[in-house]
């Protein structure tokens, strides 16, 4: 039996399953579009683009960067489920780009809790546009990614739900 920890979310999840509306939908991108974005819980993918289920792929982590694991599963996003755009969406007030560096990460979780995370990168931005821009190049010259994928960026506003397109 689960943890009681998690009895909230079970719950929840019961009440979805019984208005379970996906069965049957196609593990495609229907709209061909894969979207790395960060796990910040106050991003919504699907509203703020317009999508819906099954529309495109969305890769999320710490800072929406387009690490060697993102680039992985962009590959495979690619060629077998249907993605030939991707948009890259970091955000406004983001923990990963308002501490100075790694080290800096590292130095906090050390301090308050103890824990050695050297082992990890965690992809720290000092200047968001110029990360953004950096990611995005990663994605256009990786050796395994088509030529001519579209790729863009934008900058997602927490604050008032706007996403900017960022000119390069």
């Amino acid at each position: 039996m689960a943890n009681d920890a998690f009895d909230d979310v079970f719950t929840a999840n019961a009440e979805y399953a019984r208005r379970f509306r996906l069965a049957g939908l196609e593990p495609v991108a229907a709209r061909g579009l894969a979207l790395v974005t960060c796990m910040d819980s106050r991003i919504e993918p699907l509203d703020m683009l317009g999508l819906r289920p099954g529309d495109a792929k969305i890769l999320r982590n710490a800072g929406a960067r387009v690490t060697d694991d993102t680039l992985r599963t962009l590959v495979l996003a690619v060629y077998l489920l249907g993605v030939d755009r991707v948009l890259v969406l970091p955000h406004t007030r983001c923990k990963m780009a308002s501490v100075a560096s790694d080290d800096e990460v590292h130095r906090t979780i050390a301090d308050q809790y103890g824990v050695d995370t050297r082992s990890l990168e965690f992809h720290t931005v000092q200047d968001q546009r110029a990360t953004l821009l950096h990611d995005l190049e990663r994605i256009r010259h990786h050796p395994l990614l088509p030529d001519g994928l579209a790729v863009a960026g934008a900058i997602y506003d927490v604050d008032t739900g706007r996403v900017a397109p960022v000119a390069e």
